[in-house]
């Protein structure tokens, strides 16, 4: 069995599905698992907002543009009458239940509900020609049959896995089944989600419930990158990443992989392979869990980061001082992303800013609080644990002019994580692909 994930982009158009037929072949069972097309979901999201807002009259346009784009694109892949036909009567259907939402003030479950259809719709464009148009044999799984979360909002595994092995033992001799990503239903058996990006995640949740012997995610650039291809130029795919250093990568911002999706994968040894659509012959990105002896494979960074210090005299062999102060954290349920601590102070970073005022409320009670907004940690990812490489000389060295504000070093075997002003992300991250990779994407471009 194989799990493979296509995303909006590879799903974005008429010719684009078009395309998916060759890629989705194989002598194994197979499960694919889509997005919506790309611009969906923002649609959606934006419709969602016009209606909490009350402005109906702008959301049933909004919701009227998003019809028709469908249908054109319907009647673009679907040349067959009768599939067109019958396609545009279940595209109609999804979009009446979304017109019908607007009638009455917007639920949570509303905006769910408005917030599947993008997914529901492009697993039905896509089965429809591929079954319709082409003749070929595949059974469309509805996601919301087996992905459930459980109470506390976390993917169910064990309901997963059950549900999802009854629903495939229904078609012992079907080789391709269509599913939805990012839709579930949580524990009241509604229509949720898994957040932005979650139709990565659930393709590992898939692949891990399915025992599948590799998950590939499909998008439209080849592999993950050694550096931001968006602000430096020349960057390259990196061949080869271990299941830790590609946690890492995706949780600092390597947007080309949710944060979540390497876990389940991870947890059960099943490889993961980044492939590109629109070159499918490159070899992308294998995850897996091995990893090699390059020191520094990557950087990636991630912005929007608020840096908070808390200076007290009472911090000095002061038991249970730094549980009291995580616990503010704990309670207004806010993740911390790097720590550092002195015999006087602890300097700390959040990704989420929501209870902001709260916690520096209660901060205070334990000394002076200073704070710092506009935050970008820089990570780097590699095999560290290799003392002869100097990776961390590498690195300082090539940041000499850029002013640091924290530094995390040793706690994982695979990360140098840097804390700096926002304005300097773009200067950080040039000196450090001249510094570190140079050498490298010579010999990347001399091999093309």
């Amino acid at each position: 069995m194989k799990v493979l994930k296509f995303g909006g982009t590879s799903v974005g158009s008429a010719a684009r599905m078009r395309a998916l037929p060759a890629l989705i072949q194989g002598p194994e069972r197979r499960i694919v698992v889509l997005s919506a097309m790309s611009g969906t979901t923002n649609a959606l999201v934006s419709i969602a907002r016009l209606l909490y807002e009350g402005d109906q009259t702008a959301a049933n346009y909004q919701i009227e543009i998003l019809r028709q784009h469908y249908l054109i694109v319907a009647r673009e892949l679907l040349t067959e009458p009768a599939v067109a036909q019958e396609a545009i009567q279940h595209l109609d259907n999804s979009f009446k239940s979304i017109f019908g939402l607007t009638r009455n003030p917007l639920s949570a479950a509303g905006e769910r509900l408005i917030l599947a259809q993008g997914e529901l719709l492009s697993t039905l464009l896509f089965h429809r020609y591929y079954t319709g148009m082409l003749g070929q044999q595949a059974t469309l799984l509805p996601a919301l049959d087996f992905m459930r979360l459980d109470k506390n909002d976390e993917p169910d595994i064990d309901y997963i896995e059950q549900h999802l092995a009854a629903a495939l033992a229904q078609y012992p001799d079907e080789q391709l089944f269509i599913t939805q990503g990012y839709i579930c239903r949580n524990a009241n058996g509604d229509i949720d989600n898994l957040k932005r990006g979650g139709s990565d995640y659930s393709a590992s949740l898939i692949g891990a419930a399915a025992h599948a012997e590799e998950i590939q995610i499909w998008t439209d650039i080849d592999g993950l990158h050694n550096n931001d291809p968006r602000v430096v130029q020349g960057t390259y795919p990196i061949r080869e990443l271990s299941f830790d250093e590609a946690a890492e990568l995706a949780y600092f911002g390597a947007k080309i992989l949710h944060p979540s999706s390497i876990l389940p994968a991870a947890k059960h040894g099943i490889p993961v392979r980044l492939l590109n659509t629109m070159q499918p012959a490159a070899p992308g990105t294998l995850i897996s869990d091995k990893t090699g002896t390059d020191a520094i494979k990557a950087v990636a960074a991630k912005d929007g980061l608020v840096a908070i210090k808390v200076k007290s005299s009472r911090m000095l062999l002061a038991h249970g001082f730094l549980r009291n102060l995580f616990e503010v954290f704990e309670r207004h349920r806010t993740s911390i992303d790097m720590v550092t601590t002195s015999e006087v102070a602890v300097s700390l970073t959040i990704d989420d800013a929501t209870h902001l005022p709260e916690i520096l409320e209660e901060l205070r009670g334990f000394g002076t609080v200073e704070v710092d907004e506009n935050q970008t940690i820089v990570c780097l990812v590699g095999n560290l644990i290799q003392a002869d490489h100097g990776s961390a000389r590498l690195v300082f060295n090539a940041l000499r002019d850029i002013p640091l504000r924290m530094i995390s070093y040793g706690g994982s075997p695979n990360n140098i994580s840097i804390l700096i002003n926002t304005a300097d992300k773009a200067r950080a991250l040039k000196v450090l692909n001249d510094g570190l990779f140079q050498q490298r994407q010579q010999a990347v471009e001399a091999e093309a």
